[in-house]
C-alpha cells in the first residue's frame, strides 16, 4: 500500500477536505517532507498548470500522482453529468474528459465525485442513472487509451441520491460493463453508509481501485473512531496495491492532519 496527500488549489474549496492548499511547489516540498508517496491533485480546470511543471515538481520531489479530482467543475462551475439540462451535461462531460486527459498524461486516473450530481424531478432516477451510464462509458474509454481506469465514488446521502455503497455502485458499473471503471471507497462517506467498513471492503474489493482514508470525522485517522488497525490488517490481507489517499480536514493544523495521517498507516 502506498499514501498519497491531497493538494487543492481551489479557492472555492477552501473549507473542504483537503489537506495542503499551498501553491503547487509548496504543497509537493511538503507532501515529501511528511514522507508521503505521492499526491492528489485538485485543481481549477486542466489549463491551470503545465504537464511539465508538474512532472518537474514530481521528480525534484519523488512524488508519484496517485489520482487527479474533478471536483472543480462542481464547486467552482456548479457542473454535474446528471443535470437535467442537456447543455450543462455536455460542459460537465467534456470538463472531466480535460483532466482526464491531464491525468493520463501524468500516468495517473482521474476522479468522479460531486461531479456525478443528482436525480430530480426534472430529471428522474432511471433517467439520471442512464445519462451517468453513458456518461462513465465515454469518459472511461478515454482513461483507457492511458491504460487507466476511471474512479468514480459513491457519496453519501448529504452528497448525492445516487450511490452511496459501495457494493450497490458495484453493481451498477457490472450492470453497465463498464470495465474501465473502478470505484473509490472512501471511508468517511462509508461510515455513514456501510453496516460495516470491513465486510463491504471484503465483499466488493474486487471493484475497489482507490481509497479515501479518512476517519469518521473526516479527519486524520486516530482523531475519530475507525478502527483503522483492522481496516489495514484486512487490505493486507487482501493484498491492496494501491493508494491510501488522505482527503481529510486540515486539523487541527495541516501538518499535523499530515503526520497523524501517515502515522496512522502503520501497523
Amino acid at each position: 500500500m502506498k499514501t498519497a496527500v491531497t493538494l487543492c488549489r481551489v479557492a472555492e474549496a477552501a473549507a473542504g477536505p483537503f489537506v495542503f492548499h499551498d501553491e503547487l511547489p509548496i504543497g509537493f516540498a511538503k507532501a515529501q517532507s511528511h514522507g508521503f508517496d505521492a499526491v492528489e491533485l485538485f485543481l481549477p480546470s486542466a489549463e491551470e498548470v503545465s504537464i511539465e511543471e508538474i512532472q518537474q515538481l514530481q521528480q525534484q520531489h519523488s512524488l508519484e500522482i496517485a489520482a487527479v479530482g474533478t471536483g472543480a467543475g462542481m464547486v467552482k462551475h456548479g457542473l454535474s453529468l446528471t443535470d437535467a439540462d442537456p447543455l450543462v451535461r455536455e460542459k460537465a462531460l467534456n470538463f472531466i474528459i480535460e483532466l482526464v486527459h491531464f491525468a493520463g498524461k501524468l500516468g495517473a486516473p482521474a476522479i468522479l465525485g460531486s461531479m456525478q450530481g443528482r436525480f430530480s424531478a426534472a430529471m428522474p432516477r432511471d433517467a439520471a442513472l442512464d445519462v451517468l451510464a453513458n456518461a462513465l462509458k465515454q469518459i472511461s474509454q478515454v482513461a483507457a487509451t492511458y491504460q487507466q481506469r476511471f474512479i468514480y465514488e459513491p457519496l453519501n446521502r448529504y452528497e448525492t441520491n445516487l450511490f452511496h455503497r459501495i457494493g450497490d455502485a458495484a453493481h451498477f458499473v457490472r450492470e453497465h460493463q463498464l470495465t474501465h471503471v473502478t470505484l473509490l471507497a472512501d471511508l468517511f462517506h462509508m461510515n455513514i453508509e456501510e453496516r460495516s467498513l470491513e465486510q463491504s471492503i471484503r465483499e466488493h474489493f474486487s471493484a475497489i481501485g482507490h481509497i479515501h482514508f479518512a476517519d469518521s470525522n473526516r479527519q486524520a485517522m486516530g482523531f475519530g473512531h475507525t478502527n483503522a488497525a483492522s481496516i489495514l490488517r484486512l487490505l493486507e490481507e487482501l493484498d491492496y496495491q494501491g493508494y491510501l489517499s488522505a482527503e481529510i480536514l486540515p486539523l487541527p493544523t495541516a501538518d499535523a492532519a499530515a503526520a497523524q495521517f501517515i502515522l496512522s498507516t502503520q501497523l
